[in-house]
């Protein structure tokens, strides 16, 4: 009895996205809520990172925590305590905790 074996060997190899060379390896990337991810040789790489520079050292970081989950409008940050407290100090009902109503907001809105 003969038993042949064959090997196979894949290779991946990952192109640039822009030029097609090889060795590329993924940068990932936000903007405006959106991330995304390109493969980049060292050269596209190099220049990417050189025309993000002035950006990132403007920018400041964070946490993936509170990166938002999908793209949404971003307003003021709503101080939850102080609309309970106003809308306590204005006879209103309101709980301690929890979802305040639409109610209680738009009145709350419509004097600050």
């Amino acid at each position: 009895m003969i038993i042949s074996v064959m090997a196979t060997t894949v290779s991946v190899v990952i192109t640039d996205d822009l030029d097609g060379s090889v060795n590329a390896k993924t940068v990932s990337f936000g903007l405006d809520g959106m991330s995304y991810e390109i493969d980049l040789g060292e050269k596209n790489r190099a220049k990417l990172e050189k025309d993000f520079a002035p950006y990132v050292d403007a920018a400041r970081r964070i946490s993936r925590s509170r990166r938002p989950a999908s793209p949404r409008p971003t307003g003021p940050r709503i101080d939850r305590a102080q609309i309970r407290a106003w809308a306590k100090d204005n006879g209103m009902k309101v709980s301690e905790r929890g979802r305040i109503s639409a109610e209680v907001m738009q009145q709350y809105e419509a004097v600050h």
